[in-house]
Formats: C-alpha cells, structure tokens, sequence
C-alpha cells in the first residue's frame, strides 16, 4: 500500500525515534509498505518519520542509481535500530533532496566512509562500513531518525533563498507526483 510522505513542517520530522522490539508483528507489512512507497515516489530512501511512524526504521536502494554512477555498486537494505559508530574519511560535498521536501536540493558536505550497526528485516545483527553514495544516502536516512533534515546542513546563504519554498510546502502549496500528508 502506497502512503502518504509527511512533508517538511510536520512535527514527526524533527523527533528523535525510538527502538523497535523484535516483537513487534506489523513491522514486515510496514516496510513492504515503505518499499512501495519510496519506489512511487521515485527515491532512493525512506525513513519511517516521512510516513509519520517515529521509529528506528528506514530503508534504501541504491542498486537503482548503479548506471549514474561510475564504478559503483548499490546496495538494497533495512536498517532497522541503527547506530552510526564511525564516520571517517574526507567530507566531500554531493547534491541533495528529500521525498519530505520536494523540488529543494542543495548541497551538503558529509564524510565519505561510515560504520553502522543495524539490525536488518529479519531482526539479525550486522556491523558494515559503507563509503561514497552509500554512505551519503545512509547518513541522510540516518538522519531521518535523529530528527534531522538535511536541510539543516545548508549553507546560511543557500537557506535564505529556500526559505519561501519551505513556508509554501508546510502550507501543502507546492504539486508534487505522489501523496504527501501536510501540517
């Protein structure tokens, strides 16, 4: 079932997510839910805030950017109860958007290597270290949990100039080709 992303301004955005017990029994519908709906969306991932859930989940799918990209390999993954423990390397700057706050890109320095530790659909542990657009798109979801938008990271200059478009996408004034769920 395709869901509603929550758009910028909703107060689910900006909370910090809480941990998932391997109990919970709805989660395997949930996130085949979330993988329809990022796919109709058009995005490369999709934190349970942007569908209004304030939980340690979220998902992505680089596999699909593999042509772009040269000497790259995507990767499909859950990653559920995440814990970045490292971040190494050089920050290097890469264009960024997010299904919550469409039509905005801007451009956001972030290190090129991480170490996180997640749980994957299944509830079984892994510790892995991701680099380059990984990397970028795991820490922009892990993001997502914290409470984050990578907004946030703009340069003060580039937030001034969105700042309208941000005040017309809480308001629900903007067209976008998938469901969103405005404050």
């Amino acid at each position: 079932m395709i869901l509603p992303i929550f758009a910028y301004g909703h107060p689910v955005l900006k909370k910090v997510c809480k941990e998932i017990p391997k109990e919970d029994k709805e989660l395997s519908t949930l996130v085949e839910n979330m993988w329809e709906t990022m796919y109709n969306a058009q995005g490369v991932g999709l934190a349970a805030p942007q569908i209004g859930k304030p939980i340690r989940l979220f998902l992505i799918d680089t596999v699909q950017i593999e042509e772009d990209e040269e000497d790259f390999k995507g990767i499909k993954e859950v990653f559920i109860n995440a814990k970045i423990v490292s971040e190494s390397g050089d920050f290097w700057a890469y264009e960024e958007g997010c299904l919550s706050i469409p039509q905005i890109r801007g451009d956001v320095e972030r290190q090129d290597s991480i170490t996180i530790e997640y749980q994957n659909a299944a509830f079984e542990k892994h510790s892995k270290t991701f680099t380059g657009i990984n990397a970028r798109v795991i820490q922009h979801e892990y993001d997502h949990i914290e409470g984050k938008l990578f907004i946030e990271q703009l340069k003060p200059l580039k937030k001034r100039r969105i700042k309208r478009k941000l005040e017309n996408i809480k308001k629900g004034d903007i067209k976008v080709n998938y469901r969103m769920k405005f404050v």
